[in-house]
């Protein structure tokens, strides 16, 4: 077996420290991986069904390349972005996971806290630990978005919405994807029942099932902050929801773990964008897991990408300290990225910059990663 080479003098000055322990965004998933008994790791890894959605999710991404452009001065590369009038560092989000506590002692205040400190944005699930109020207190200067399942009436949730704009949350997010619980059999196989499954009702998951877009018209109607809708996957309900006057459309498909033969979320950003034109910003998550990706994304039209798994990796890999480097390593990908295609900063992006091509491997949960070497587990 051959050591590792160790000289270390060539490293490129943007990159942290060579002395680091995690070098690149496998290095994280990999201790993640070794720190998570199964069913945690399921929980991350895992989607409904025969995971055709969450493989799309990833093919979607795959058969999309770049078309770079050369001879440009990229010497001044700025990868920062706008986000609710506040300036990020990069154009993430980590997107709403419930039970994030699970991987970190803290759950959704820690991810709150490491979102604030680098720079970027943060949406809390409602099902997530501890609450809203909570994770304000957390993170007060974190840019802090609110996101609800809905298990009450009319009444409750307005509740939610008040108490959102109490706490200093910039943006309120309606879930509109999750009408019915989907079979995660992963977890069947095992005859394990997570902890957010046990603790919701059927009368609770109802009032979800129940939703309809005169909910949407009341919170426009009765809330003065800005309102997002989480889980649009067509152009026909984009362009209902801008009718509606929504703010921000989410592209998602709960990373493949609700609809089973779904399309990819990238793919359905591109539908969408074309059909908003311009009409209410555009946020998208599905499998983002390199520097790569998020360029895609917003070259494609997303104004904000979301990092669901990635986050949870981190923060099981090592809690904030990890959660800073997985975006440290985000950040290196995407400069470079930018640089290479021809460009300063990503309002110089624009669909010219992809083409559809051939995917490389087949797609999977950890396709992003070729040097990953994970055990299947045998159901």
């Amino acid at each position: 077996m051959t050591d590792k080479p160790s000289d270390t003098s060539t490293a490129d000055p943007r990159s942290a420290s060579a002395a680091h322990p995690f070098q690149n965004l496998h290095e994280i998933i990999a201790k993640a991986r070794q720190n998570l008994n199964q069913n945690d790791w399921d929980y991350i890894v895992g989607g409904t069904e025969s995971e055709t959605t969450l493989k799309r999710n990833r093919m979607a991404l795959d058969t999309t390349a770049f078309r770079p452009r050369v001879l440009r001065d990229v010497s001044k590369v700025d990868c920062s972005t706008t986000l609710l009038g506040k300036k990020l560092r990069l154009p993430l989000m980590l997107a709403p996971v419930g039970s994030l506590e699970q991987f970190a002692e803290g759950g959704g205040a820690t991810s709150a806290r490491a979102a604030g400190e680098f720079g970027i944005a943060h949406m809390l699930s409602s099902v997530c630990q501890p609450g809203m109020e909570e994770v304000a207190n957390a993170a007060p200067d974190a840019m802090r978005i609110y996101q609800l399942y809905v298990r009450g009436d009319a009444g409750w949730t307005d509740d939610h919405v008040k108490r959102a704009i109490n706490n200093g949350y910039k943006a309120f997010c309606l879930t509109v994807d999750t009408a019915h619980y989907s079979r995660r059999e992963r977890d069947l196989a095992k005859r394990h029942v997570t902890s957010g499954r046990r603790s919701v009702t059927q009368g609770g998951q109802s009032f979800q099932a129940g939703l309809d877009w005169s909910s949407v018209k009341r919170i426009k109607d009765n809330f003065d902050i800005p309102l997002i809708l989480k889980g649009i996957a067509t152009a026909e309900d984009a362009e209902i929801a801008v009718e509606h006057g929504v703010d921000w459309i989410y592209i998602s498909n709960h990373g493949g773990r609700q609809l089973d033969h779904g399309l990819g979320s990238f793919q359905v950003l591109r539908e969408v964008a074309k059909a908003v034109k311009g009409r209410a910003k555009l946020m998208v998550d599905g499998s983002f897991n390199r520097g790569t990706d998020v360029v895609k994304g917003i070259a494609a039209g997303a104004d904000i990408v979301g990092l669901g798994r990635m986050q949870c990796y981190a923060l099981s890999a090592g809690g904030i300290p990890a959660m800073h480097r997985m975006l440290e390593l985000f950040e290196d990908e995407i400069q470079r990225s930018l640089g290479l295609l021809g460009v300063n900063t990503f309002a110089e992006l624009d669909d010219s910059y992809l083409t559809s091509a051939p995917p490389v491997t087949d797609p999977h949960v950890l396709s992003a990663f070729p040097l990953l070497d994970v055990t299947p587990y045998r159901y």
